[in-house]
């Protein structure tokens, strides 16, 4: 299929390449000239303008967006809307909130213009992984885009969610759940490291266990050994653990649902405190975020 990608950060180029080796035709843009001059080199076709990708694309069009949530993205949509016509397909792919998706659905709709939300995880390990993909929006359109979303994702990684919004919708529980997650492996680490055993354990050979059928195996204990292995005690690290959003929405959602979340809310606390607290558990938690998604760290200054 033909697909024009916006946005070449370290997950929309990704996309691409993936895209590409699964032959796909891929019509890349991104407001860095250098990034799309980097894609065209794997193969894509480079884009100076969204102008000049619609008109690279024949209809009807599909669009992937990757770019941060917010307003790049309203931005980015608002100006497709003169490039585009009725009969195209518009799909987010950033952690766009899910009351965002209504909206924009509704603007579209009037216009003709389809729109579904796919809330993607895999971070900078989804070029060689595959990337788990949450799909929202009309079921005819999600078969129709699925060779899309077969070549992006793993097997068995990509669902159809339910109506527009649902995808990021369930991307942002992940999220909160993925806090509560890492803020459990945090707390323990930290707990045997205050102990008279801690001294003498190596943390990743630990971890590294811990993934060998215990039940509490997982790709983060996976990432938590390669970043012992880089720095046995995380010296390096501030314990400074940023939050990107979905945290914070999903607090939000369960408040106006009523459903008790003490878990996901405690972890996303406890970034806040972390913003004035280097301790042990939180410098875990900052490394795990780079391990998994490339996020940026701050490092001791020496």
């Amino acid at each position: 299929m033909q697909i024009g990608m916006i946005g070449l950060g370290k997950m929309g180029q990704n996309m691409v390449r993936r895209l590409l080796k699964g032959r796909h035709k891929v019509v890349a843009y991104d407001r860095s000239l250098e990034k799309v001059e980097e894609t065209a080199a794997f193969g894509a076709k480079g884009a100076s303008s969204l102008e000049e990708l619609a008109g690279l694309l024949a209809p009807p069009r599909v669009v992937w967006i990757m770019v941060p949530a917010g307003k790049p993205v309203d931005d980015t949509i608002q100006e497709l809307k003169g490039l585009l016509r009725k009969g195209d397909t518009i799909i987010d792919g950033g952690n766009s909130h899910y009351k965002d998706d209504q909206r924009r659905e509704s603007e579209l709709k009037s216009m003709g213009i389809n729109y579904m939300d796919a809330g993607v995880s895999g971070g900078v390990w989804g070029l060689k992984e595959g990337y788990c993909l949450m799909i929202g929006g009309d079921r005819k359109m999600f078969r129709r885009l699925e060779p899309i979303f077969k070549t992006l994702a793993p097997p068995e990684g990509y669902l159809h969610c339910g109506k527009v919004s649902a995808g990021h919708f369930v991307k942002m529980v992940h999220n909160g759940i993925e806090y509560g997650m890492m803020q459990a492996y945090g707390e323990g680490f930290a707990l045997i490291k205050a102990s008279e055993y801690g001294e003498a354990l190596d943390f990743s050979k630990l971890a590294h266990l811990w993934n060998q059928g215990s039940v509490i195996r997982s790709w983060l204990l996976e990432l938590a050994e390669d970043a012992f292995k880089k720095d046995r005690d995380l010296s390096l690290l501030e314990g400074y653990v940023e939050d990107s959003g979905e945290g914070r929405w999903t607090v939000e959602a369960a408040i106006e649902t009523g459903v008790p979340m003490p878990v996901i809310a405690s972890s996303l606390f406890q970034r806040f405190g972390s913003r004035g607290l280097s301790s042990f558990s939180n410098r875990l938690l900052a490394a795990l975020r780079q391990e998994f998604g490339g996020h940026a760290v701050k490092k001791k200054k020496r």
